[in-house]
C-alpha cells in the first residue's frame, strides 16, 4: 500500500493528456517537448511527468512501460487506469473500496494527515485522484498484459499433439510407450542336491508351465 504525494494543479486537462496516450504512438521517452508538441504548454502541464511516473506509466527514466502500452487498448484502458490507481493511491483504498463523491471529505483528510500538508495541497491532490478516478472502472476485471498473461497460462504455449501421434501411450516421434499391465517377480528355492538330475527336472517344468506360451 502507499499514498502518492505527486498532483497536477491543472488536473482538468488530464483526461485530454490521456486521450493523447491512448490514440498516440507511443514515444521512446516521454519528454516536456512532447507535452509541448501535444499542446501542453503550461508550466502547471510538467507536472504530469512524474505523476505519470507514479502510476506506472513510464519508467524512472521516461521510457513507456508496458502498462502505457497496455492502456493504448482502447478496450483496456479504464481496467489499466484502475489497476494504476490501486497502486498509487493504495491507502485511500482502504477508506473506500470505491471511492465516491461523498468520500471526498474523508480522501482529503487522508492527504492532508498523511501527508502533513496543507488544505490546498491536500485539496488538488484530491482533485487530481477524482478526475484520474474518472477515467477508470474499478468493478472492471483486474487488467494484465499479455506478457503477464501467457506467464499465468502456460498451458496455451503447449505443443498440441500432432496428427502423427496415434494417441495415448505414444511418446517423442510417435514411439510407442509400455502400456499398463501385470507383472510377477517369481522367486524359486532350489532344494539342496547334488543330482544334476534334480535340477533339470525343475527347469524344463519352468520352461513348460511359465515360459511358454
Amino acid at each position: 500500500m502507499g499514498l502518492t504525494n505527486k498532483y497536477s494543479v491543472a488536473s482538468g486537462r488530464l483526461p485530454d493528456l490521456f486521450v493523447k496516450i491512448r490514440d498516440g504512438q507511443a514515444p521512446e521517452y516521454f519528454s516536456q517537448q512532447l507535452l509541448k508538441d501535444w499542446g501542453f504548454t503550461s508550466s502547471h502541464d510538467r507536472a504530469a511527468i512524474p505523476l505519470l511516473k507514479e502510476l506506472g506509466f513510464l519508467s524512472p527514466d521516461g521510457k513507456p512501460t508496458s502498462r502505457y502500452h497496455d492502456y493504448r487498448d482502447h478496450s483496456r484502458s479504464r481496467a489499466v487506469m484502475a489497476d494504476a490507481l490501486r497502486g498509487a493511491y493504495g491507502d485511500l483504498f482502504l477508506i473506500k473500496e470505491h471511492p465516491a463523491e461523498g468520500d471526498k471529505d474523508a480522501i482529503h483528510g487522508k492527504f492532508r494527515s498523511f501527508h502533513n500538508i496543507s488544505d490546498n495541497v491536500a485539496g488538488w491532490m484530491t482533485k487530481t485522484f477524482y478526475t484520474l478516478l474518472g477515467l477508470s472502472d474499478l468493478k472492471a476485471k483486474k487488467a494484465m498484459s499479455k506478457d503477464a498473461e501467457s506467464k499465468d497460462h502456460p498451458e496455451q504455449e503447449r505443443k498440441e499433439p500432432s496428427e502423427t501421434d496415434e494417441g495415448e501411450g505414444h511418446g517423442k516421434g510417435g514411439r510407442r510407450l509400455p502400456g499398463p499391465g501385470l507383472h510377477y517377480n517369481i522367486q524359486i528355492h532350489l532344494p539342496a542336491s547334488k543330482d544334476v538330475e534334480v535340477y533339470n527336472a525343475i527347469f524344463k517344468s519352468l520352461r513348460e508351465h511359465l515360459l511358454e506360451d
